[in-house]
């Protein structure tokens, strides 16, 4: 995620890194250089003259920025629904082991190992987000045996939420903890359960291919034949125009793509390691650990 002030003036038109022009630069360019060319042969197209009015333009063009509205609007609607889950997460995984260490306490190994293996779930969860290998970042925080268990298993969250959840009754079946408090902290660990599965419906349910793909075609197709309808109306201005339309679908239709998907490592997708850092430092505050991981910092103004 991008961190960095908001631009000003001259800013505005040289910043590249979290914008969007580098992923349209080449549809942008043969879009220019192809109203360059129908410039430079006045609309002519092998010595034979086509002439379309702007009138078409303006209403397929009204349509075509209504529709990417629409879809820029729901992409952004999970973008934000996912930033709002790991919102939550981080209240749950706070409040976890607060009550861990709180209703454990006579237990003060065990509550310590709960408190660890919400910080590997955490980890867990944006690797298995992000389709990445999290032994690195697990594995600090589990025993050998626990983290092989985890490494084997195809949803390594998920297991690591039932080796809770096996501590928790097993606690209780030795009749070591009040059963209402295990109940409560039984019910933070199913809340945990919600987000990953919250997580997990984003990640596997795009939005439908056949609507973008739509969206793909009308814009490439408008701008393309944009400077047909322009060169006769502004002529050697054509090229700027078709530049400036260009941009502005080519942009929105290349946004949608990239929020359509929060969990990924794109400038503007979600911060997940910065939150699982956040998650780590107070969890480990919380066990009064002598040594916090310093707070993740933006390189080149992103937060991933």
């Amino acid at each position: 995620m991008i961190v960095r002030d908001r631009p000003h003036g001259l800013q505005l038109f040289v910043i590249l890194n979290g914008s969007i022009v580098p992923r349209i630069l080449r549809p942008l360019a043969v879009t220019v250089g192809l109203a360059v060319l129908v410039t430079w042969l006045h609309g002519s197209l092998f010595a034979e003259k086509i002439r379309l009015t702007p009138i078409p333009f303006s209403l397929i063009g009204l349509a075509l920025a209504i529709f990417l509205g629409f879809r820029n609007s729901a992409s952004y609607d999970r973008f934000w629904e996912g930033r709002k889950l790991w919102g939550q997460l981080v209240i749950e995984c706070r409040g976890l082991a607060r009550q861990s260490l709180c209703y454990l306490r006579q237990e003060p190994e065990a509550a310590a190992r709960a408190v660890r293996r919400i910080i590997a779930f955490a980890y867990a969860l944006k690797h298995h987000l992000r389709d990445s290998d999290p032994a690195a970042e697990i594995a600090p925080y589990l025993d050998g045996g626990e983290c092989a268990a985890a490494l084997a298993s195809h949803n390594r969250p998920d297991r690591l939420l039932r080796a809770s959840s096996a501590e928790l009754a097993a606690a209780l079946a030795e009749g070591r903890g009040n059963a209402m408090l295990i109940a409560e902290i039984e019910r933070r660990v199913e809340t945990l359960c919600a987000i990953q599965a919250g997580c997990e419906r984003i990640k596997s349910t795009p939005l439908p291919f056949s609507y973008a793909l739509l969206l793909h075609r009308t814009a490439y197709l408008y701008c393309f034949f944009l400077p047909f309808g322009l060169v006769d109306s502004i002529g050697f201005m054509t090229p700027v125009v078709v530049a400036i339309v260009a941009y502005t679908f080519f942009g929105l239709d290349a946004l949608g793509d990239e929020i359509e998907e929060p969990f990924g490592t794109a400038p503007n997708d979600l911060p997940l390691g910065a939150i699982c850092r956040t998650i780590e430092r107070d969890l480990l505050a919380a066990l009064d650990a002598p040594a916090l991981p310093p707070a993740a910092v933006p390189v080149e103004y992103c937060l991933l």
